[in-house]
């Protein structure tokens, strides 16, 4: 058996090659849409991709299954679980609970396991030259290393009143499948340490059913239905806003995108003129180089690994933009933003200073600063990091304004008191910075070492008060 597991850092999500070496067959799960890399691996290892299949409507990347059947020609093998509503509206050969994909001499059993979402499935893989038993499972967002996927995001992300609950219940039920399974059993899942779609994976990228069965909490409360679904309904990260976009797009008929597009290099006129039409510019440079001098009206999104998150919080669908980038740059970061569909990418520029614009520098105050700030009545402090950071422990007197959410708040940002912003430890403040500066906001300042440089001098104050 050949086996690859393929991750993407920027979006913390796996995907999966499985092949039969003796027929050269291979079967490609949850795939990201930059599909190269599974041609790739298919090649290099004398595979021919004959199966795609998925867990279920992903809400956090626009799954790559269409791209690579349009180059492969490859079955698409989906759920046709969890009712009329959630159906793929595209062909593709349906699957339900006992079904059995045949990849040369290896079988992946369909295992019915909502809860993350009604239709979303498990395949439980035989290794047949091997063994008559399971030997891996993929889990998708049903089971992650000690977490579980969030039943709440078809409610926050899609707007589906009344869904959490339902799915928490779902999901209780689904983990009695899950623990039921044979220790031994690998757990591979479709989301690692960083995805959203969880409020506490691990840093390991796999790990086996009697390893979660002692370490994963939710099944802890295989007695206690009550507990767990409250537990699981807690303090959920805020889902980003592309979630809703990526249900729809990953569910419904769409153009698609076979190949990593180059955009072009734009010279001073072409950018100017399109500047001046209104079009939005990411500048993706690191948050010091920026504040040294950025192009009005720009926003600070470093191209990092959380580069295509925030691209998702601040950016439509409808609107083309350019990017601030270094050529070496682009094709990563092309990628980033192709995998949550993204792709209205105008072109791109390296040098700011050669744009004959006169640049704009950041007020970045230091902690010696920021203490002059703290508790003054003309002040005010915002914190814009999630919402169960700022609960699990915030400057007191401090208003939390999330930084996802801050475009359509800022009604809540002073014009009248000094603003001075922060988060955790200086990235995500930048962002707001720039967002606050294109909005006409003046009397800001950024705290860039944020809660991360304030604990260090307050390292004993005890967090779960709510204060500092």
């Amino acid at each position: 058996m050949f086996f690859q597991h393929v991750y993407d850092k920027s979006l913390a999500q796996g995907s999966y090659v499985v092949g039969c070496q003796r027929t050269g067959e291979a079967i490609v799960i949850d795939a990201q849409r930059d599909v190269d890399v599974y041609l790739n691996i298919a090649k290099q290892n004398n595979l021919r991709i004959t199966h795609i299949a998925e867990t279920h409507i992903h809400a956090d990347f626009l799954c790559g299954s269409r791209e690579l059947a349009a180059v492969t020609n490859a079955t698409m093998y989906l759920s046709d679980e969890g009712g009329k509503d959630w159906q793929y509206q595209f062909p593709h050969e349906g699957l339900k609970e006992g079904d059995i994909i045949k990849v040369g001499n290896l079988s992946l059993e369909v295992i019915h396991t909502p809860g993350h979402t009604p239709e979303s499935i498990s395949y439980l893989l035989t290794d047949h030259p091997a063994t008559d038993k399971p030997v891996m499972v993929f889990t998708g967002d049903f089971v992650f290393v000690g977490d579980i996927g969030r039943p709440d995001l078809l409610e926050k992300a899609a707007g589906l009143a009344g869904t959490k609950e339902d799915g928490a219940k779902q999901m209780f039920q689904s983990l009695k499948k899950f623990a039921a399974l044979p220790e031994y059993v690998q757990v591979w899942s479709g989301h690692g340490a960083g995805s959203a779609c969880g409020k506490a994976l691990g840093a390991v990228a796999s790990s086996t059913v009697g390893y979660e069965k002692i370490r994963n909490w939710a099944l802890q409360y295989s007695e206690n239905e009550k507990g767990f679904i409250d537990y699981l309904l807690a303090d959920q990260p805020e889902p980003p806003k592309y979630f809703a976009m990526m249900k729809h797009l990953n569910k419904v008929d769409r153009p698609l995108l076979t190949e990593v597009l180059k955009h072009p290099k734009l010279d001073k006129d072409q950018f100017i003129s399109a500047y001046e039409k209104g079009f939005k510019v990411i500048d993706t440079r690191n948050k010091v180089e920026f504040a040294k001098g950025f192009i009005p009206n720009t926003l600070n999104i470093q191209g990092n690994n959380s580069f295509s998150t925030w691209c998702g919080w601040v950016l439509n669908y409808q609107e083309q933009f350019i990017l601030v980038a270094e050529d070496s740059q682009m094709e990563d970061l092309t990628r980033k933003l192709m995998r949550i569909g993204l792709d209205n990418i105008y072109g791109y520029i390296s040098d700011v200073n050669a744009m004959g614009i006169e640049l704009q520098t950041a007020d970045v105050i230091s902690l010696e600063e920021f203490k002059n700030y703290v508790g003054k009545e003309n002040v005010q402090i915002v914190d814009i990091r999630g919402a169960s950071e700022y609960e699990a422990g915030h400057i007191e007197n401090a208003d939390h304004v999330f930084l996802g959410t801050l475009q359509d708040n800022l009604d809540m940002i002073s014009k009248d008191k000094q603003v001075v912003i922060h988060c955790q430890a200086g990235d995500r403040s930048s962002i707001a910075y720039s967002i606050l500066a294109k909005n006409g906001f003046k009397n800001v300042k950024n705290f860039s070492g944020g809660m991360k440089e304030w604990l260090a001098e307050n390292g004993k104050t005890i967090m779960s008060l709510g204060k500092i």
